[in-house]
């Protein structure tokens, strides 16, 4: 323990020392971390001082124009209906923005949200895309997702992101069943 706190010591001593030294000859000064990594050895990093300034950017949806235009209606109606956090009721959402769109024309019946894309294929005329990126998923796209030993999860395509119960900018972390539309 002592010889952590001698070595942190040494560190701050070189820090300021250096710091003193580059405001005196008008260096561009950037601090160090100097800690003994598992081998032993005495190793220095850069201090991170401010946040990375490039801001990360979701790729929006492309709208498909092979697809039923109504899917595009229902993305609308879940992202109205949608609430900041989840209420662990995604495939409910789901649902009722499916109906009220006029995609299907009847409540779907299965429970569990892992369950939709084989119910939307065989019950509403949905066919199953060759997508396996969340994000290439077109506008209105039912996205289903797997998870061992729960519910799973299903997700319609936005514009901007993904909703369900709740908006997100990222599609679910989950295993990808599949990418469900209607043409």
């Amino acid at each position: 323990m002592r010889k952590i706190s001698l070595l942190i010591t040494l560190g701050v001593c070189a820090l300021a020392a250096s710091a003193s030294a580059a405001k005196t000859e008008n260096f561009n000064f950037k601090p160090q971390f100097v800690f003994k990594d598992r081998d032993g050895k005495t190793v220095s990093a850069p201090v991170v001082d401010e946040y990375q300034k490039k801001k990360v950017v979701y790729p929006s949806a492309k709208i498909d124009p092979r697809l039923d235009p109504k899917l595009m209606r229902a993305a609308t109606i879940a992202d109205e209906r949608a609430h900041a956090h989840s209420k662990s009721r995604c495939w409910h959402y789901v649902k009722e923005a499916l109906l009220a769109s006029g995609v299907i024309d009847a409540r779907p019946k299965t429970a569990l949200a892992k369950q939709a894309g084989d119910e939307l294929v065989r019950d509403y005329g949905f066919k199953k895309l060759s997508i396996r990126d969340p994000f290439a998923a077109p506008l209105g796209s039912v996205l289903v997702y797997n998870n061992r030993g729960a519910a799973g999860h299903v997700e319609i395509r936005t514009k901007n992101g993904f909703v369900s119960d709740f908006r997100s900018k990222t599609p679910s972390r989950r295993p990808l069943i599949g990418v469900y539309a209607k043409r």
